[in-house]
């Protein structure tokens, strides 16, 4: 388990976690079962094409398990932040970690190959003005040609069902990954929803500040990958 005298603080205070959101995410998915998710994932998004010596790093990284796979498919140069320290404190590797706010990051202008999000930009509380700090943060710190690669949730018929499926009880009640996927977004609906409704706004920003390299938007989720420009 990785201590704290492993996590760079950014951050002058510890940011905690809603304790009800924490429990139903980890009711949703066990770490065996987000790191699978996440290994299918990045090869289908091309990292078996990577070079392995790339500098990589993963924001809103939370407790890790995305460093894992990327530690397991053999990059070497492997970063993670998280405004949480808690959940930084979760992870066990052997990737830096550093407990910061992504809107500020503190790497050096060109120093990174590849920037990851998976699922953290839809926590902004404020849009587009938090989106476009984050992005210009990614933009200043990728190398001419490095890549970002973005997963975030999507409006798509297969979400609006979900959404349909969590709002009946009697399914939460007897299926308890979907009672917990419910009260996640509960506990984020406010960010959540505003991102959803700007659709429009959340690509039109991306391709201003990337070259988009692929754009696909299924099972609820929109995966971009864009290239410095």
């Amino acid at each position: 388990m990785a201590g704290q005298k492993r996590i760079t603080s950014w951050v002058q205070t510890e940011i905690g976690t809603d304790e009800e959101w924490e429990r139903a995410y980890k009711a949703f998915e066990t770490p065996e079962e987000e790191i699978a998710k996440f290994k299918k994932r990045l090869i289908s998004l091309g990292a078996a094409d990577w070079p392995r010596d790339a500098d990589v790093v993963e924001l809103f990284c939370g407790r890790g398990n995305g460093l894992v796979v990327l530690e397991e498919c053999g990059f070497t140069s492997v970063e993670g932040v998280d405004l949480s320290k808690a959940l930084l404190k979760e992870y066990s590797g052997n990737a830096k970690l550093y407990a910061g706010d992504c809107r500020t990051l503190q790497f050096q202008d060109m120093s990174k190959d590849i920037v990851l999000v998976q699922g953290g930009l839809h926590h902004l509380p404020i849009l587009p003005e938090d989106l476009e700090k984050v992005l210009l943060e990614v933009q200043r710190i990728l190398k001419p040609g490095g890549r970002f690669i973005f997963v975030e949730p999507w409006q798509t018929p297969f979400l609006a069902a979900v959404h349909y499926a969590c709002s009946i009880s009697v399914l939460t009640s007897c299926w308890p990954k979907l009672k917990a996927l419910h009260d996640m977004i509960e506990g984020e609906k406010e960010t959540y929803f505003r991102w959803l409704g700007q659709k429009k706004m959340v690509v039109a920003m991306l391709d201003k500040y990337f070259l988009q390299e692929k754009k696909d938007a299924r099972f609820g989720k929109l995966f971009y990958i864009g290239v410095s420009r």
